[in-house]
């Protein structure tokens, strides 16, 4: 792949948008670090962002779609290539289907890819639709939660999501129903480079207070069970079969270990929190150790979840 130095006057020529050059990463992730990227565009339409990855495809440039960054880590040598982020279009709500008439009646609600998951779960309590209650706190983008089939409290987006409207690495835009999306344990099935510009949930009309009490009761549970207050990433690694990732973590001796700056939350095992002055490096070195320190003692080889981003295409 090459590096987008060397065809930066091009890509300002070609762009019509405003580019972000050499570009810290953790202002765009929660764990607050990262090296820089070469560059950082900010895209509002699906043609814009069509002819970017055709352009960028035809130089041989990486890229990468991030949303909100709560779930990814860039190591501290950065990125070459370009960070696209979605906005304009992308941040859109729609009600596809009438109001209610009945009790349980299902309702579409489409989603952009870059709009926020905390948006829309705050939008579906406002008009008493039930089903992503589950999703309260978690923070990060649609398509984010999408690609990463996001869930908690034993449920998961991928069960609510009716159908999705993407595209390929090469620009072609298509539909694809939520039964074809490949959902399984934190991942969709799409090829790499699948862009979700958009998500159709099937949800049902409920209680407004009763969807708000559940609402607030995850929200609680979240707040006395997470370290909420510190930067982190959410859940950093993936519960194996039949166990729990910070169970694992706990009973092998680690929780409140740190390296430099990144320490495993001394609240929840299953999080690695930046103190303040951690690197990336301090990051990927403490993930390390859990990895071979979970290994000896229960034979069980933890997966991150977090995505860390390197020399490949989202």
């Amino acid at each position: 792949m090459a590096s987008i130095n060397s065809h930066a006057k091009d890509l300002s020529l070609f762009w019509k948008g405003r580019i972000l050059w050499d570009i810290p990463m953790a202002q765009y992730s929660t764990l607050k670090v990262g090296g820089r990227a070469e560059a950082v565009i900010s895209v509002s339409g699906i043609e814009d962002l069509k002819s970017l990855l055709l352009w960028l495809n035809a130089h041989d440039i990486c890229w990468w779609i991030v949303g909100k960054g709560s779930n990814i880590l860039v190591p501290d040598r950065g990125l070459a290539g370009v960070i696209i982020i979605l906005e304009g279009e992308f941040n859109s709500i729609k009600k596809l289907t009438g109001a209610s008439q009945s009790p349980q009646e299902t309702i579409l609600i489409r989603a952009g890819g870059g709009c926020s998951l905390p948006r829309l779960v705050s939008f579906c309590t406002s008009q008493c639709l039930t089903g992503l209650e589950f999703a309260v706190g978690i923070p990060g983008s649609i398509g984010g939660a999408v690609v990463m089939n996001a869930g908690a409290w034993g449920d998961e987006i991928g069960t609510v999501v009716e159908s999705a409207i993407l595209m390929n690495r090469d620009g072609a835009v298509f539909s694809e129903p939520g039964t074809r999306l490949g959902f399984s344990y934190r991942k969709w099935g799409m090829p790499r480079g699948t862009v979700l510009l958009s998500a159709t949930f099937a949800l049902t009309t409920g209680d407004k207070s009763e969807i708000k009490a559940a609402c607030k009761r995850y929200q609680e549970l979240r707040l006395k069970s997470q370290p909420a207050a510190e930067h982190s990433a959410g859940s950093f690694f993936k519960n194996p079969p039949h166990a729990s990732a910070g169970r694992l973590i706990e009973e092998a001796g680690l929780k409140g270990f740190s390296v430099g700056g990144a320490k495993i939350s001394e609240k929840h095992a299953n999080f690695i929190v930046n103190t303040g002055k951690a690197s990336a490096t301090d990051i990927l070195k403490l993930m390390e150790i859990v990895q071979q320190k979970v290994y000896k003692h229960s034979g069980i080889r933890l997966e991150p979840e977090v995505h860390i981003l390197e020399g490949n295409t989202s």
